[in-house]
C-alpha cells in the first residue's frame, strides 16, 4: 500500500482502523497467553501463589573479619568497604594494617 497516494482524511481513517485492529489483537493475545498459563498451571499442579511468588533469594553469609581492634576486641573489620574510624586512627598513628590482622 502506497501511503503517499492517500489524502489526510483517508490516513486518519486508516489510523483509526489500525488502532481498532491493534486493540482487538492485543485482547486476543492476552486471552491466549492467559489460557496457556492456566494450562501450564494445571499440567504441573501449581497454585496461583506458587506462580506469583518471588523466588527465594540466597542469603549471603557474613564475611569473616580480618582485622581486630587491639583496644576493643568486639570491634572487627572484614577489610571490605570504608575503613572504620579505629582502623584509620591506628594507620594514622603509624601502625601498619597488618598489625591489626587477626
Amino acid at each position: 500500500m502506497d501511503l503517499s497516494t492517500l489524502d489526510y482524511t483517508q490516513l486518519l481513517d486508516l489510523k483509526a482502523q489500525l488502532e481498532r485492529e491493534i486493540n482487538a489483537r492485543q485482547t486476543e493475545e492476552k486471552a491466549n497467553a492467559k489460557r496457556q498459563i492456566l494450562d501450564l498451571v494445571k499440567t504441573y499442579g501449581l497454585t496461583i501463589e506458587e506462580v506469583l511468588s518471588k523466588p527465594a533469594t540466597a542469603s549471603r553469609k557474613p564475611v569473616e573479619a580480618k582485622y581486630r581492634n587491639p583496644d576493643d576486641a568486639s570491634q572487627t573489620w572484614s577489610g571490605r568497604g570504608r575503613k572504620p574510624a579505629w582502623v584509620q586512627q591506628y594507620v594514622d598513628a603509624g601502625f601498619k594494617l597488618e598489625d591489626l590482622a587477626i
